[in-house]
Order: structure tokens, then sequence, then C-alpha cells
């Protein structure tokens, strides 16, 4: 047992390498699919309803009338389901600057996985590229009070589900859930560049 014990300990820092790839995959591979409408369009309901972010759009705060002459936020009677294109839908979302911001959002998330996997060689651009994963972790996990999508709604049935609201989290919650280990992965890679780093001084 003393043996396996020393052999994590001796490939922790590869670990703490790995977990830098692993960061770089995940920004990479979520920022490139920004410039695919799809992504784009998904993201609508996390930006909109945010504080921080929602004033990038142009149709935030409008509101419309829905099918059964209840009016509610705009973008919900906009919204393209995965794998199906409605061109309506697709004007609203090029009026409302979806694409545009959704394009520089991803390169904005590049270039933080690429900053993080740099940390492997240098530890300031890694430092640095930690820090902005903490922080971007810590406005993703913000949606999970200003996106009302997080949660499981309750839309009716045979018989009223007992299941919906907080603490019931939607498959869009579920992965918002998920940005609390990128935020502690964050920390610990930052961590330790910032160990490297003061070992040159």
């Amino acid at each position: 047992m003393e043996k396996i014990l020393r052999l994590f300990v001796y490939f922790q820092n590869k670990f703490i390498d790995l977990m830098r790839i692993a960061i770089f995959i995940v920004m990479t591979w979520i920022g490139g699919l920004k410039a695919f409408p799809y992504e784009a369009d998904g993201i609508v309901p996390f930006v909109i309803n945010s504080p921080f972010m929602s004033f990038f759009y142009h149709n935030t705060g409008n509101n419309a009338v829905n099918e059964q002459g209840e009016e509610v936020a705009a973008y919900t009677l906009h919204k393209n389901p995965e794998g199906k294109t409605v061109q309506e839908n697709v004007n609203w979302h090029q009026q409302n600057g979806t694409y545009i911001f959704s394009f520089g959002l991803g390169a904005v998330i590049v270039t933080i996985g690429i900053l993080v996997l740099l940390g492997i060689w240098f530890p300031k651009i890694g430092f640095w590229g930690g820090l902005l994963i903490v922080g971007m972790s810590v406005v993703t996990l913000s949606f999970l009070i200003t996106t009302p999508e997080v949660y499981v709604p309750n839309l009716g049935g045979d018989f009223p589900t007992p299941n919906y609201g907080f603490p019931y989290l939607s498959g869009a919650g579920r992965l918002v859930l998920k940005d609390i280990i990128m935020l502690a992965g964050g920390l610990i890679i930052a961590a330790e560049a910032a160990t490297r780093s003061l070992r040159k001084f």
C-alpha cells in the first residue's frame, strides 16, 4: 500500500498538468462550438438573464405574448431545439446579437484554455489562466441564481409533479453545477503555478 501512495505522491505534479490539459480540452472544445448557431442559441437563457452579461443582447427585457395569451420573456418564444433550425428564430437571434456575442465569447474561452495549457511551461501565464478559470466559473455558477431554465419547470401533466423548482436541477442546471469542479481546478493550477513562480525569486 505504501508503494502505491508514494507513486501517487511522485506523480502529483504530473496530475496537476493533466488537470491543465483537461481544462484546455474542455475550454477549446466548448469555446470552439460557440462559433456554431446551435450553441449560440443554447446559451441565450443564461446570458439574457445574467446581470453580468445581459447588456450584450439587444432584446434583453423584451416581452411577447405566447400561444396561450400569456406575456413571457421574448427569448422563450425563439428557442431553436438542438438539431432544428427555424428561420424566424434565426432572424430573431441575428437581430438580438446572439451569434456575434457567442463568437466573441468563444474566442475568450479558447484563449483562457490556451493560457491554462501554457502554464505547464510558463508558470506566470498559467497563474493568470487559473485565475481566469476561477472568474469564469463564478460567473457561470451565478446562473444557478439568475436563470429559470436551470431548474425543472412545473409543466403539469396527468397529475401535478412534486419535483420542480429548487433544488431539482434540469439538464442545463446539472451542466452549470459541474463548473464548481472547474473553479476548484482553477484554484489548484493557479496555486501550483504561483509556487513555481516564487521559486525563481
